[in-house]
């Protein structure tokens, strides 16, 4: 038995949430609380869910989780890095560098082809041009796509185009993919097929936040954090702070 040897260190959340708050306009007549008092932790190699109808926050939480909004209060540490000590720039460079993004709309560039889309990252992390195509064609090759690399988007599938924006949003090997109702544009099917990729994703370790409306489709992630009126709640009970 061990008596005074060190504990082991817990590793560090890829994603901590303490008592995150929004508020639009505030102290004037159209002041709005988007969220309220949310707090949880998302580790690393996690699938989670957040679910919510219209209106609940969840987009709201989804934007302040991406980066690309800061909270009225609270924290929150992307990967250990507390984002309000950061500037403009440093959020957008740490977007770059932690969190993949997956859209329902795909967003893909229609003139480029699959390969060029993919690689567009790697151009904004100035990664040299001889090591692109390679990285590239191997994420292609990772959800399934190697022999699509020279098709443009209109050439591909629904399905195919959101591989390829998975592709795209995993190609700087981020802590975090964060992926927004991205079966809202398919079918059934396919959008089965994206899930399914998403827990081989989980898998082999990456970490993976989907925001969602679809019971069905959170029932898909290892756990769900469920948002309504701009609050965390649990099991149909608020979780208390």
């Amino acid at each position: 038995m061990d008596a005074g040897g060190p504990r082991p260190e817990a590793p560090v959340p890829v994603i901590q949430v303490e008592h995150l708050g929004k508020v639009y306009n505030p102290g004037t007549p159209g002041e709005v609380r988007a969220l309220s008092d949310v707090s949880f932790r998302i580790d690393g190699g996690e699938f989670v869910a957040i679910m919510g109808p219209s209106g609940s926050g969840k987009s709201t939480l989804m934007n302040l989780i991406g980066c690309l909004d800061t909270p009225s209060e609270g924290r929150y540490l992307c990967d250990g890095v507390d984002v309000a000590t950061l500037d403009a720039e440093q959020r957008a460079r740490l977007r770059l560098a932690k969190i993949g993004f997956v859209f329902q709309g795909f967003h893909l560039l229609p003139r480029m082809s699959a390969l060029e889309n993919v690689m567009l990252p790697l151009v904004y992390a100035g990664v040299p041009r001889a090591q692109r195509e390679p990285i590239a064609r191997q994420a292609l090759a990772d959800v399934g796509l190697a022999d699509r690399a020279g098709h443009r988007p209109t050439e591909l599938s629904g399905g195919q185009q959101q591989r390829v924006a998975i592709a795209r949003a995993l190609i700087n090997a981020p802590p975090v993919l964060l992926a927004d109702e991205p079966t809202g544009a398919l079918d059934s099917r396919t959008g089965e097929e994206i899930l399914a990729l998403f827990e081989r994703l989980r898998d082999a370790g990456h970490t993976v936040v989907l925001i969602t409306h679809e019971a069905g489709v959170a029932a898909h992630a290892d756990r769900t954090l469920t948002i309504r009126d701009g609050r965390l709640v649990e099991g149909g009970a608020e979780v208390q702070p």
